[in-house]
């Protein structure tokens, strides 16, 4: 699967080491982001700007889709552009999927200047005994009546004890994180990372040829940014647990067609392709929109940071393990019952945020943390 990657001449070792080193540094992006997003941001707004951070993730898909097709166009249709041998022949023609890896330096160039302007979590200099500093950031994020309250709010919040892993398996807070690893796990088994690495060759088995499969890929990316936005704009309208609920029953209804359709073979594929098109809007309004922003609110301050890893290293464990056995899964019992796993997965899903999921909208990061230890005290 995803043959167009590579023309069997890359070396294998090289491959794996670029894929360990980025792996590494997408990991630790993952978890101080939407860290980082949600302890910046006023109560009001909290949910649409850690949001942001699934609409950058979702634009660079979108912008993966475009430029991995048009190199790809451009290594078939119009190699002569270039001499026969040489550096652009190799990474554009004859080994494309160096191009495709290559274009990935340009926005991370980018991110990486522009770090250097941003300035240290307001939470984190308090917790680290820098609370003048800290509450110059939070006069300038929410004013100075505001920051005074949210001052006292934070130093309160930090006075029980030293951040360690066992406070997470207290009562409360131990709820807190099964929430989080759930979002993380049930995030995966949704199968949207399937069909972002496999998409092509799904649509290869619905009857499209292969460029074609990368001209639909990319609609699906496009439908993925337009219910992100969407989700942006109403999450701190209609809160999290509405998106996320209702959202994730679309995910259900959606993934069972598509195995019905799969099942009867017959079909054409083009209502596939319309299926997956919902499917990938019911996952943008929920659980692909929300579980960032769930995830950064609903751990203490001390421990945000520890607890993120943790839920973060769950949802990139379940990324990998849904991604390596959805091949030989599929080969074994066919698309159609891959697919109503992932629907039977989402049922189990939709219950469990049903009902453990609390409403975060409007609240601060300390009133969360109150709600877990009011509603499960020692």
């Amino acid at each position: 699967m995803n043959s167009y990657l590579s023309n069997g001449k890359s070396n294998f070792t090289e491959t794996k080491l670029r894929s360990v080193v980025g792996g590494i540094g997408v990991g630790i992006i993952s978890v101080l982001a939407p860290l980082y997003i949600a302890e910046f941001s006023p109560r009001h707004i909290r949910g649409r700007l850690v949001a942001l951070y699934q609409l950058s993730i979702v634009i660079g898909i979108l912008l993966a889709y475009l430029s991995n097709w048009l190199l790809l166009d451009f290594s078939a249709n119009h190699q002569e552009l270039l001499s026969s041998h040489g550096f652009f022949h190799k990474i554009l023609v004859t080994e494309v999927w160096r191009g495709m890896f290559g274009a990935e330096i340009i926005p991370s160039g980018l991110f990486i200047f522009l770090l250097l302007f941003i300035p240290e979590s307001p939470r984190w200099l308090i917790k680290n005994r820098q609370s003048q500093e800290g509450y110059v950031l939070l006069v300038r994020i929410n004013g100075e009546k505001i920051a005074g309250n949210e001052l006292n709010e934070i130093e309160k919040t930090l006075t029980y004890v030293k951040s360690k892993l066992s406070e997470l398996f207290r009562p409360g807070l131990r709820l807190a994180l099964i929430v989080g690893v759930g979002l993380s796990v049930f995030g995966q088994f949704t199968g949207v990372n399937v069909i972002i690495y496999y998409g092509p060759s799904i649509l290869e088995d619905a009857g499209y040829n292969l460029n074609n499969s990368l001209q639909f890929q990319v609609a699906i990316g496009i439908i993925n940014l337009l219910f992100t936005i969407i989700a942006l704009w109403k999450i701190d309208r209609w809160g999290r647990r509405p998106l996320l609920i209702w959202g994730m029953a679309g995910v259900c209804l959606s993934l069972t067609i598509i195995a019905l359709l799969f099942y009867l073979q017959n079909v054409s594929g083009i209502w596939i392709v319309i299926m997956l098109c919902i499917y990938i809007g019911c996952l943008a309004l929920s659980i692909n929109a929300v579980i960032w922003v769930l995830i950064s609110e609903v751990f203490p301050n001390r421990i945000r940071g520890l607890a993120m890893s943790i839920a973060t290293f769950t949802n990139w464990g379940a990324n990998f393990l849904t991604a390596f056995i959805f091949p030989w899964y599929i080969d074994k019992v066919g698309m159609n019952i891959g697919f109503f796993s992932f629907a039977i997965i989402c049922l189990v899903a939709t219950l469990f945020f049903y009902k453990y999921i609390p409403e975060t909208k409007g609240r601060s990061l300390e009133e969360i943390e109150t709600f877990w230890l009011q509603r499960n005290p020692d």
